[in-house]
């Protein structure tokens, strides 16, 4: 008759591996949620900073879209930056700038979702 220490012998190796593909799953994950929410923070942030750009006395829309596309650019990549649009509009009675970023989420690997993300940033023009 075996001893119930020899009949568990090699159970730590299966074990780890188990254990090790569920937490190697797990913190892909975790990095790929923080990953996207690291480029949703930043889209808005560019956006943001666009408006406040592009609401200024001596600028435009044209202004804020370029200024939404350096941050963009400067901190994530040119891939997130190609589609921007800028217009004016007015919020009860008062002008504003808009800026709208379009950009894909970005995805660890086959698995996650393949969607856009939009973005918006406002600002009230400085000339009222």
């Amino acid at each position: 008759m075996k001893h119930p220490a020899q009949r568990e012998r090699g159970a730590a190796v299966a074990e780890f591996a188990m254990v090790t593909g569920l937490v190697l799953f797990l913190f892909l994950g975790v990095m790929q949620l923080g990953l996207a929410l690291h480029v949703r923070n930043t889209l808005t942030l560019a956006a943001s900073e666009g408006a406040r750009a592009g609401a200024r006395l001596d600028a435009g829309p044209s202004v804020g879209v370029r200024r939404a596309r350096e941050v963009v650019t400067g901190s994530l990549s040119a891939q997130f930056a190609e589609h921007i649009s800028a217009h004016h509009d007015t919020v009860d009675g008062v002008r504003v700038v808009v800026v709208t970023i379009h950009a894909p989420i970005p995805v660890l690997g086959p698995i996650g979702p393949d969607r856009t993300l939009t973005v918006t940033g406002r600002a009230f023009e400085e000339a009222q």
